[in-house]
């Protein structure tokens, strides 16, 4: 069934800055004691909030400053600002949204400064990115609560039950559903099973998004 409105996570899914975010989590981490293999960052941290991720580093023994959060967030937007590529595919994808005139909007829990570093090297995204993006620090609780979704879609005037996600981690997936909405889980690697656990529909090429949208 085609949605009324599509709401798209960014990171991992418009533009290809997860594996860069981590191996700068993952540098910051061992500097502060705390030496993590990239692959256990991307599994623990993936889709969740800077924030979030420096109080669970604590928990785990990483001894970072009390202004970590405020004072590494400007030197990783600074370096996404420096060839974060789009997601092959994600052009045809809105170019297909255009032409059925389904809305769209991104729903991210990164902060809008990083999203204005990473989506801001792109004409072709800047151009269709403006109002339409909102963050979690727009909302009272980040993913997996539902708000950022929940707002995104009353921002955008259609009901969560005509919208759709798409995500790709495991917390994006279940603040979909608990918003009470369709998920289709990206994963360009593996099988995407921690995706599949939470009730989204797993897919691996952009390109087939269109398809899967009955666009």
């Amino acid at each position: 069934m085609r949605p009324d409105l599509v709401i798209f996570d960014c990171d991992g899914v418009v533009v290809d800055s997860e594996t860069r975010s981590n191996q700068f989590i993952r540098d910051e981490l061992a500097a502060h004691g705390l030496d993590l293999r990239l692959e256990q960052i991307m599994t623990m941290f993936i889709g969740g909030t800077i924030a979030g991720l420096a109080q669970r580093a604590r928990e785990m023994g990483a001894r970072l400053p009390d202004d970590w959060v405020e004072e590494s967030y400007p030197r990783l937007c600074a370096m996404l600002a420096k060839d974060t590529p789009m997601i092959p595919g994600i052009l045809e994808v809105l170019h297909a949204l255009e032409e059925a005139s389904v809305p769209y909007c991104i729903g991210s829990n990164g902060r809008h400064v990083k999203m204005k570093a990473t989506l801001g090297q792109h004409p072709e995204l800047t151009a269709r990115f403006t109002t339409n993006v909102f963050a979690a620090q727009d909302v009272a609780s980040p993913k997996p609560a539902p708000d950022l979704f929940l707002h995104a879609a009353r921002e955008m005037g259609h009901t969560p039950a005509a919208s759709v996600v798409i995500e790709d981690s495991p917390t994006g997936a279940k603040a979909a559903r608990a918003a009470g909405m369709r998920c289709f889980a990206y994963a360009p690697e593996g099988h995407g099973a921690r995706l599949a656990a939470t009730g989204a529909q797993v897919f691996h090429d952009m390109r087939d998004l269109p398809r899967l949208l009955a666009l």
